[in-house]
């Protein structure tokens, strides 16, 4: 399948869009990561807070171990500890669960911020791209049969280039004027970027 056009304005222009389209693609991929680092710095405070809570959780269990082994009273002595130990686990699990939601907002804010735009931009070119591939491919096929493609030039290009071949270009197709006929088919095959198989020579 022809991926661009033989002819080199067409050609040009189709291969620009490609890169425009890239560059696009990769510009808002590069904003969305961004976007992602600068939300994910807001996990700071809960970073610190998890840390904050583990620390305060780990001295609590070393001086619940020391004051438990106290004899008689170490029981008693140890349980104000314990219960501490609980508060900076709970003071970590609410340090975790703010950088969670904060990774959640971060991801999803870039996906939708770099979606958006790349996928209006694909959804406007690469159908135009492909429906064009499409007819190059089809026109292909058909280089040869002049006549078919200057009916399809009768009946899909501009009156204005049509009538610029011949004053009557309908007459002239139906009575199988050659020169017509092969103007036709070039004018045809310049709007699709192809060029004939052969050379054609004729009126326009």
């Amino acid at each position: 399948m022809r991926i661009y056009a033989q002819t080199p304005a067409r050609r040009t222009w189709q291969q620009l869009g490609d890169a425009v389209l890239l560059g696009w693609c990769a510009g808002w991929v590069l904003v969305g990561t961004l976007l992602h680092g600068l939300i994910g710095e807001l996990a700071g405070p809960g970073r610190a807070l998890e840390g904050a809570g583990r620390d305060f959780s780990g001295s609590m269990a070393e001086v619940g171990a020391t004051v438990g082994d106290v004899p008689v009273a170490g029981g008693a002595l140890q349980a104000p500890f314990d219960s501490a130990r609980g508060a900076g686990d709970a003071l970590a699990a609410a340090g975790q669960a703010q950088q969670d939601v904060v990774a959640r907002i971060a991801w999803w804010l870039a996906v939708v911020i770099t979606l958006i735009p790349v996928g209006w931009a694909l959804l406007r070119w690469i159908p135009h791209r492909a429906r064009w591939m499409r007819e190059a491919a089809a026109a292909g096929r058909v280089l040869d049969d002049l006549d078919l493609l200057a009916l399809r030039a009768l009946s899909r290009r501009s009156l204005t280039r049509v009538a610029a071949v011949h004053p009557e270009p309908g007459a002239a197709w139906r009575a199988g004027d050659p020169g017509v006929i092969a103007a036709l088919a070039r004018l045809e095959l310049a709007e699709l970027g192809l060029r004939p198989r052969v050379r054609v020579t004729g009126a326009g």
